[in-house]
């Protein structure tokens, strides 16, 4: 009898079946052996020698193991092919007493039939290398946490803590914090025409300068001066500038863009994104298929694709949509700079299981999830978008007018899929765009165009847009701090420590956060600056390699960082957070309470904490929504024990007015019932709040034009 021993015990069921009778598959359910908590664990006096232990949830786990070890002919490691996974392997190693020369790990990129047959059919030793490197992260994470930990506890407040990567996290939010506070908008005007053809076609152009280049109007005198010299112009095409452009699909998914577009389109957390992966990636019992892995493994650098599923894909393709969206040839994707590149993209583990075929055995977020990477993975081997492009510059008097039309002469790859963009600074809420998406009518060079209107328009610059999940995921990459595996949970840290709140998907340093910030600025530059720990992550990179020894890395970073340590605890005092008081006064104790941060947002609270430990939600008031209910009190927003939001009447006890959706201030027109806004992917729209009512506030309807003109 053999024993193969995997991390999740959900893996069981679908290796079981695809191995038989010969095997015993168990799991040791995460880590068996780590530093103990309670100790650093880590002997600075003798090479920084680790003293691992078994973790107190894990005696029982290791001894069924140990059990299930002695009783077998052979023993196979198949944690997951990483280096978290690499050292679990390591671990058990140890404990089960095997030798680790012998081949017996063996990794599964996918749990299929394939993939299990494919990773059964080559074991190999264990990486002491992967290994080494997940050694090294460790050690410098415990040295770090137990260093410097309690000293920011200690200086500012208790219970807090720093970290390599989690700390240029928070230092790149609070700086663009700092970068959104200090910005100043600059005033701009935009000056449109509207312009018919001989055809009566109508077409807009937009102000762009005179024969020496671009104008920029930075008020409104300069756009009435240019627009005074225009009102009784005639405009002539002056120039026809026709050509076409290419776009093509973004790569598979790796689990940094996973995390990303999941964000973006789905509105997951980094850390819940990765929860859903990994079901799908463990397996589901799907009729037919039995239960299997629906994707392939979700901690990945790489967008490379096996061959045969690019064939299958390729296949799929064709036959689906047509032989025109099938590239002429398969396309290769490779990424700059060194990246683990075991294990391919994420992709479904067969592109012949659609999300419709298999919709009704997933959960609501198993599926959205899967239909994503399904998605993406096909979209990224069809052929590339074709468009047209027209730019026309007009002439009128001196100055120069512009029109661009696009056409999709062929959709390609988004005929299924387009990915998502992150907000930029110059993304502003006018949503002045220099392109239409249409055609332009017919133009010839030189004709005339008669004016059909003007419009001015004035604008303001936006400041840096603050980071969402998906854009601070995205910059940690690029700068090549941390590594994807590690971003949901660095998140997750920094808002549950307080250094960051998240309002509606973005995230805003705190003054805890701020302070934090400065203070390691000041006294451990290096902790915080984004070079030396994208520098570190290189060097753990050598490491797996076998290109470094890992313990010289962290000597190297040990004898400085506690010096720092030594002499910031000698000069630094106690730095004293500064809480913004409110005129709101403690019905317990008489004191004006001050607003604190916590993890689900700001809250006021006593200062005469611990003696008083009162505390008040800060309420956020619909602007002139009077409750539907008593017509006296503010609608507020309130939330759930459970987080969700709600609204409410600020009159509470009095009145008990509750509403799970948006009151809007107004009447239905039809029952006289309040209206509500309702919020979903697809847009917002008013209805009203009747349940025998089914009337729908349409935009552009009679209702809207007769307000307006009132």
């Amino acid at each position: 009898m053999n024993l193969l021993i995997v991390e999740s015990p959900s893996k069981i069921k679908s290796i079981q079946k695809y191995l038989g009778a010969d095997f015993v598959v168990a799991s040791s359910k995460g880590h068996v052996r780590d530093l103990p908590p309670s100790r650093l664990a880590v002997d600075v006096k003798k090479d920084f020698e680790p003293s691992y232990t078994v973790m107190k949830d894990k005696e029982k786990v290791v001894k069924d193991l140990q059990s299930k070890a002695a009783a077998s002919d052979k023993i196979y490691l198949a944690t997951d092919p990483d280096r978290e996974g690499e050292a679990i392997s390591w671990h058990l190693a140890t404990l089960l007493g095997l030798d680790l020369k012998q081949a017996n790990r063996v990794t599964f990129n996918e749990i299929t039939k394939t993939g299990v047959q494919k990773g059964m059919a080559k074991p190999r030793k264990v990486d002491i290398d992967l290994v080494n490197a997940q050694q090294a992260r460790r050690i410098l994470d415990r040295l770090v946490g137990y260093k410097l930990s309690p000293f920011v506890s200690q200086k500012i407040r208790r219970g807090l803590s720093a970290g390599r990567v989690q700390s240029v996290a928070v230092r790149l939010i609070a700086d663009r914090e700092q970068e959104v506070r200090a910005f100043v908008p600059e005033e701009y005007w935009t000056i449109d025409a509207k312009l018919l053809n001989s055809a009566r076609k109508a077409l807009t152009a937009q102000f762009v300068g005179d024969q020496r280049g671009k104008i920029p109007l930075k008020n409104k005198e300069q756009a009435d001066a240019v627009y005074a010299r225009l009102t009784d112009a005639n405009f002539w095409v002056a120039n026809i500038k026709k050509g076409s452009r290419r776009k093509n699909p973004a790569p598979p998914f790796n689990t940094s863009t996973l995390q990303q577009e999941a964000s973006r389109k789905l509105g997951f957390q980094a850390q819940r994104t990765m929860k859903v992966a990994q079901e799908l990636y463990e397996g589901v019992d799907v009729p037919g298929y039995g239960t299997t892995g629906l994707i392939t493994y979700m901690r990945t650098d790489s967008t490379r694709i096996s061959s045969e599923a690019q064939d299958e894909a390729l296949g799929y393709i064709e036959e689906t949509f047509g032989s025109a969206y099938r590239p002429k040839t398969p396309r290769v994707y490779t990424r700059k700079g060194r990246i683990q590149d075991a294990h391919e993209g994420i992709r479904p583990s067969s592109v012949l299981r659609t999300p419709d075929s298999i919709k009704t055995y997933l959960t609501a977020e198993q599926l959205k999830l899967y239909k994503l990477i399904w998605e993406r993975f096909l979209a990224s081997q069809m052929a590339s978008l074709e468009q047209d492009v027209t730019t026309v510059d007009l002439q009128v008097k001196a100055y120069t007018f512009r029109s661009t039309g696009v056409v999709v002469t062929f959709p390609g790859f988004t005929r299924l899929y387009e990915e998502g963009k992150d907000a930029k600074a110059d993304d502003g809420p006018d949503g002045h765009d220099d392109e239409q998406t249409a055609n332009l009518p017919a133009l010839v060079e030189g004709e005339l165009l008669p004016l059909k209107k003007w419009a001015e328009k004035q604008c303001f610059t936006q400041p840096p847009p603050r980071y969402t999940e998906a854009s601070l995921i995205k910059t940690l990459e690029e700068m090549g701090v941390g590594r994807p595996s590690t971003y949901a949970p660095t998140i997750d840290t920094i808002v549950g420590r307080g250094y960051v709140l998240k309002e509606k998907r973005m995230l805003v340093s705190t003054e805890l956060g701020s302070l934090v910030v400065d203070l390691l600025k000041e006294h451990f530059p290096n902790i915080i600056d984004k070079d030396f720990t994208a520098n570190m992550e290189k060097q753990l990179d050598d490491v797996e390699e076998g290109d470094s020894a890992w313990k010289e890395i962290i000597y190297d970073f040990y004898n400085p960082f506690i010096k720092e340590i030594e002499e910031a605890e000698a000069n630094i005092g106690h730095v004293e957070l500064v809480d913004e008081v409110t005129d709101v006064i403690c019905e317990k104790c008489g004191r004006n309470m001050v607003i604190k941060h916590g993890r689900y947002g700001k809250f006021m609270a006593c200062p005469g904490f611990p003696a008083c430990r009162n505390t008040k939600p800060i309420l956020q008031t619909l602007n002139d929504v009077k409750c539907p209910k008593c017509g006296e009190g503010a609608v507020v927003i309130r939330q759930t024990k459970k987080r969700k939001k709600f609204f409410g009447c600020s009159q509470y006890p009095a009145c008990d007015f509750t509403s799970w959706n948006e009151p809007t201030g107004k009447t239905c027109p039809v029952c006289g019932a309040y209206l509500v806004k309702k919020t979903s992917r697809q847009g917002d729209k008013i209805t009203c709040s009747s349940e025998q009512c089914d009337y729908v506030y349409v935009s552009g309807s009679e209702d809207e034009r007769e307000e307006d003109a009132s």
